[in-house]
């Protein structure tokens, strides 16, 4: 059986660098995914104050800031230059982050992220006293942050969009003079285990929160590991005052860069990828369920997860929980008998690219029909065929890029026009890759 071994999880490392380079003192971080978007990251927080310092694949030495970013002089001085690209990990948890510290910081990026919203987070920012001041269109990037730090107190955050905007006000909520208390407020909450992710960071770097919920007869200490969903008005964090321990860690592999991989054996040949969790905390450890439901015969165990073909069946998902599944799984989709309904994504439209129109666009190539919804698709499956001269288009994103090499276990080739954009999170996805074929 082919063993592939799973990348370094990009939402951790983002975590893990982020929480060394807050702290006082000198950490090493190993296993860091080494990707395009990391490199943004990195780079904002050495301009913020932070060393960070190579050691060899995957680790870095980090001396931290002890808490305190430092931008632009204020009242007018020239803002830091904080270039996010295409990163919206790095854009909307830094924008938390920089907030609690001390000056003016200017972010930006790519275009398509001067599409892509975030005053919902500046909005509360605003509430805590930071100045926001848009260059071009309101409420997205470029924009510039004025700040004196985070006073404290009490706000409130939707999570409609991104639930990257409550994890950036976690990771700032330790850095702010008096505390503070979020609640996630709202209309709905989407993609609810990435914030399981940022509080396990902060337990890992040693600070404080409670976590409450109410369920009509008020506000009851919770256990944040067995919160499964969040309803909005219902549960609210409270963060002390803290500092970030400096330390030595190590980030999980990737059930997000695994899922190209783990469909490919559930469609093609058998493999096994090491290096995952059975009990992470990523929601996209919901993939095995989805091929469990579909089909595919799946063995989950402490060293990795092994995935054997099988005839597919179509099912009705909702995928609110894991969004970056949806390529993935929209693919597999297309193998199965039937039809299969992706539902609760419509906040993938304002991703790197569209995200289900993309997949749509791209099976459709492959002779796979395809219905777009508000909120999601459905896919009618059957064996994609793919016409000899079809090149797929990877729209920007490396998600469909890398689902789109799935169609190529049909028997047919697969043609990207950008094979170069999985550099974002996954550099050596094709070295991998050639190993499947």
């Amino acid at each position: 059986m082919l063993t592939i071994q799973a990348p370094p999880s990009k939402s951790v490392s983002h975590r893990m660098m982020m929480g060394a380079a807050l702290a006082a003192g000198d950490s090493v971080v190993r296993n860091v995914l080494e990707s395009k978007d990391l490199e943004r990251t990195m780079a904002v927080l050495r301009a913020a104050g932070a060393r960070i310092t190579a050691q060899g694949a995957g680790e870095y030495a980090v001396r931290g800031m002890a808490g305190r970013p430092r931008g632009g002089a204020l009242p007018d001085g020239a803002p830091l230059s904080c270039d996010v690209h295409e990163s919206g990990t790095t854009c909307r948890l830094l924008t938390g982050v920089l907030a609690a510290g001390e000056g003016r910081f200017r972010i930006h990026g790519a275009p398509r992220m001067h599409e892509r919203p975030i005053g919902e987070l500046t909005a509360a920012l605003e509430h805590l006293g930071v100045r926001t001041y848009f260059e071009e269109r309101s409420g997205c990037p470029p924009l510039v942050l004025e700040t004196s730090g985070l006073e404290g107190g009490e706000v409130r955050i939707g999570l409609d969009e991104s639930s990257q905007y409550l994890s950036g006000l976690l990771l700032a909520a330790p850095l702010s003079r008096n505390g503070l208390r979020i609640v996630v407020g709202g209309t709905k909450v989407v993609s609810w285990p990435y914030v399981g992710l940022t509080l396990q960071a902060l337990e890992d770097f040693g600070t404080a929160f409670t976590v409450e919920t109410n369920d009509g007869d008020g506000w009851k200490r919770a256990e944040w590991r067995t919160l499964r969903e969040a309803r909005p008005g219902a549960v609210r964090f409270l963060v002390p005052p803290g500092r970030y321990r400096a330390g030595e860690y190590t980030v999980e592999g990737d059930w997000s860069g695994a899922s190209y991989f783990l469909a490919a054996g559930a469609v093609g040949r058998p493999l096994r990828v090491t290096g995952l969790k059975a009990d992470s905390l990523q929601g996209d450890r919901a993939l095995a369920d989805i091929l469990r439901r579909m089909g595919a015969h799946i063995d989950v165990d402490a060293s990795g997860v092994a995935v054997s073909p099988a005839p597919l069946h179509g099912i009705d998902v909702d995928m609110g929980a894991c969004p970056d599944l949806v390529p993935t799984v929209a693919v597999a989709a297309a193998f199965a008998s039937g039809s299969t309904t992706i539902r609760n994504v419509a906040h993938l439209r304002i991703k790197e690219s569209d995200r289900i129109a993309a997949p749509a666009e791209e099976l459709r190539r492959a002779g796979i029909a395809v219905e777009e919804h508000d909120d999601g698709m459905t896919v009618h499956g059957g064996e994609p065929r793919i016409p000899a001269g079809t090149v797929f288009r990877a729209h920007g994103d490396h998600r469909i890029a890398m689902s789109a090499a799935i169609l190529g276990l049909s028997g047919g080739a697969v043609q990207l026009d950008d094979p170069d954009v999985v550099r974002k999170s996954f550099p050596h996805f094709w070295d991998l890759w050639r190993k499947v074929l």
